[in-house]
């Protein structure tokens, strides 16, 4: 007896955002990636102070104008919500009471567990989205990877690809590209 092929049904952003005011998924960890939900790794300790590291380093360092999402949504495009560990967002946070914010400046993520999913479903993701910066504060290496240049690659996994791959090791200094003048030290990024 063969078994029917599986479908895979497909989310829209509209469908996700009124199923969370609905309540449908309090408490699940959840991230609209790509027209799936994808449930979000577990959180542990080392991994939330990375995020709090970074998040003091990048708040020290931008001008006023910005704000520093931290683990909230954001809008990438009709099938994605994802909610990066650290979102870099013009304006200031009540701009964003009513919708979720749609131009990143820099997205942020932290990996230990999720280094391949960062890099590769969140890389190909952001780059779709037109993000020209996405850095990934790479725990397992002590490294700060810098994606940058977003372009069609139709054999990545959502058809972008960021075209510039840099990983900076402290002593090494970062410069958002939206702040020519800011300097972050990669050991400041680190735990």
């Amino acid at each position: 007896m063969r078994q029917a092929p599986l479908t895979v049904r497909r989310w829209k952003r509209t469908e996700y955002d009124r199923l969370v005011e609905l309540g449908a998924f309090e408490d699940e960890p959840l991230e609209l990636i790509g027209g799936q939900l994808i449930v979000a790794e577990p959180k542990g300790a080392y991994h939330s102070s990375a995020v709090n590291v970074a998040e003091y380093a990048l708040r020290a360092a931008l001008p006023a104008g910005w704000v520093v999402r931290t683990q909230q949504p954001v809008l990438l495009d009709e099938e994605s919500e994802p909610e990066p560990d650290l979102a870099v967002v013009p304006g200031r946070p009540a701009d964003y009471r009513d919708a979720h914010p749609a131009h990143i400046a820099l997205a942020i993520e932290v990996a230990d567990s999720s280094l391949r999913f960062d890099r590769e479903h969140k890389g190909s993701l952001y780059a779709r989205a037109g993000i020209e910066d996405y850095w990934i504060v790479n725990l397992v290496d002590r490294l700060l990877e810098v994606y940058r240049l977003p372009g069609a690659v139709p054999s990545a996994l959502y058809g972008w690809h960021y075209r510039s791959a840099v990983s900076l090791a402290a002593p090494a200094v970062a410069v958002p590209l939206a702040f020519a003048s800011v300097r972050i030290a990669v050991s400041d990024l680190l735990p």
